[in-house]
């Protein structure tokens, strides 16, 4: 089963609980392969202007790179990083560095930020982002002692922009490369997992939080909180954007916490879509699996396909060319033990 962004190379990084899933599209169909097993891999991210090397933050394994589409890897920043919970990782798709790659971020538990402008060979903690006045109040609650950074999103419309979600607590931003921080805003999400910026909609934020769907206008000043269509599945987790159409939304949710992210007994998460701004959820289920059974889903988009998005959970990776409306298995033998594993991130290079 092909779609029409994989009739050449591709490359899905997805990161399962106890390994790292790397499929490569070919003309005879999908290469799959387990990396990094046993490193709890949390986090993914591209280079968007050398498509081989991509990077993945573990829990407890640190932050690794490949330079080959995800065949090999290596261990970095081991030696500037005060600890090796790597939560977060993401790249500047408008800042280069001295090295010629993409700037760099990463984040960690407990929380810390860390910038890199020479492809994760060294690393500068940003610490002014812990000054804030919100950090007195960040907890995690199944960890209550701790808290982590779970989001980091560059803005795509301004290089020096950068909003981080903390879970939990706080969605905060700079201006300034991550040197200096803007707090939270009191009506702002609380919980933020996913968090999204969009080329053609500047100024705009989209956030996938425990605590609903949040959406502003204006970089954070105000923040709407469109649920309409919902049917009481609050608790929110991925999110992607159309690419080539901002209103096009699709996110993961669940009732709570627990039915999101518990043993496979127990859970249970939907997909919803949204094709206006402002416009009421609807509900979409055609190609996917049951809901009983499924642990809450990371989504992502493609880069070069209206309409065009990916969804990996502990039944699969599915996707759809439709904006959403329905959905297809990637033909791939799914692992047998991913089927009680939950997925904590979804990236894709989808080549020239």
């Amino acid at each position: 089963m092909f779609n029409r962004s994989i009739s050449g190379m591709a490359t899905i990084l997805a990161g399962m609980q106890d390994s790292l899933l790397v499929l490569r599209s070919t003309k005879a169909g999908w290469n799959i392969h387990q990396s990094l097993v046993g490193t709890h891999p949390q986090c993914i991210a591209f280079d968007p202007h050398n498509p081989s090397r991509a990077y993945c933050g573990t829990f407890g394994g640190g932050l690794w790179k490949t330079d080959d589409g995800g065949q090999n890897w290596d261990q970095i920043g081991k030696n500037s990083m005060t600890n090796q919970n790597v939560t977060s990782v993401s790249v500047n798709h408008l800042r280069r560095g001295s090295s010629g790659l993409n700037v760099v971020y990463a984040g960690t538990e407990p929380s810390e930020f860390y910038r890199s402008g020479d492809g994760g060979m060294t690393w500068e903690r940003m610490v002014n982002i812990n000054r804030l006045k919100s950090s007195e109040l960040w907890s995690f609650p199944p960890r209550p002692w701790t808290h982590h950074v779970r989001w980091i999103e560059p803005d795509v419309n301004s290089s020096d922009y950068i909003f981080v979600a903390i879970e939990a607590g706080a969605l905060v931003q700079s201006h300034d490369g991550g040197r200096t921080w803007i707090d939270r805003p009191k009506q702002g999400p609380h919980d933020t997992h996913t968090l999204a910026t969009h080329r053609k909609a500047p100024k705009r934020l989209y956030s996938s939080a425990g605590d609903g769907y949040f959406e502003s206008a204006d970089y954070g000043e105000i923040w709407s909180n469109s649920m309409a269509g919902l049917n009481h599945h609050h608790y929110l987790y991925g999110l992607a954007v159309d690419f080539h159409n901002p209103e096009t939304v699709v996110v993961s949710a669940s009732l709570g916490a627990w039915q999101a992210h518990s043993g496979v007994d127990d859970t249970e998460s939907f997909l919803y879509r949204r094709s206006e701004d402002g416009g009421r959820w609807e509900l979409v289920s055609k190609g996917l699996p049951e809901p009983q059974g499924t642990m809450i889903a990371i989504l992502t988009s493609s880069s070069k396909n209206a309409g065009e998005f990916y969804v990996a959970s502990n039944r699969g990776i599915f996707y759809s060319t439709d904006s959403g409306i329905s959905w297809k298995p990637l033909d791939i033998a799914w692992p047998r033990e991913c089927l009680s594993q939950h997925a904590w991130a979804l990236a894709i290079e989808e080549g020239n």
